[in-house]
Order: structure tokens, then sequence, then C-alpha cells
């Protein structure tokens, strides 16, 4: 079987890095981009399996690049999984609501990034 890979979007290149940490000890093949229109733009040339995406970034933030996703590609594929300090229930509605499979806050860890995995199928 494929490695299945995942883009981590995030403008902190520690969050990025702990993320690939992660999720390369779980087999992922994982990509970086560090806002929207990066990840957009890698998603046009390999969509990824799943993408974990930050809210707050510069240029494109993570719900202008899920809408943009979701309209390109349609709603189930790849799998989002929104990671993100903003933890009102306002901003976690407007994500499931535009296409976000799931929700995780930060800071995260291991268990709680690849607990939310397990949820959506992806490991």
């Amino acid at each position: 079987m494929m490695p299945r890979t995942c883009l981590v979007v995030d403008d902190s290149r520690v969050v990025r890095k702990v993320a690939r940490r992660i999720l390369e000890g779980k087999g992922f093949t994982v990509v970086e981009a560090a806002d929207g229109q990066i990840a957009l733009n890698t998603c046009r040339a390999q969509l990824p399996d799943c993408v974990l995406l930050d809210w707050n970034m510069p240029v494109m933030d993570g719900l202008t690049f899920l809408k943009a996703l979701r309209r390109e590609f349609g709603p189930d594929h790849p799998l989002v999984v929104f990671c993100t300090t903003e933890n009102d229930m306002d901003h976690i509605e407007r994500a499931i609501t535009s296409g976000a499979q799931e929700y995780i806050m930060k800071p995260f860890d291991e268990e709680i990034l690849t607990g939310k995995f397990e949820q959506v199928g992806l490991l």
C-alpha cells in the first residue's frame, strides 16, 4: 500500500515540525506549506490524502483555503483536520460547515493528533 500523504499547513515552522515528526512516525509522507496559497498550489500539483490545517496565517487563511479546496476538489477529499487556537463554537461550526472533517486545538500532542486521525479513518 502506498504511504498516505498529509499536507501540513501552518505559518509556524515549529508546529509543522512537530506535526511532521508525529505523522512520519505513523507512516505518512508529509508535505509542508506556510500559508493557504502555497497549500492550494501544492494540492493542484499533487492532491494529498489529508490536510492538517491552521486557521490564522498570512496571505491566505485556513478557512479561505478550505473553501477554495472544496470548490475545486469536492466535499470529501482530501480529509481536512483543522488545527488551531481558535476554540469557540463559532469557529468550529464555520470550519465544519466549510468542509473540515475534524477539529483539534493547539497545542496538540501525539495522542490528540493520532486520535483525531483515527476518528476520520486515516489511521
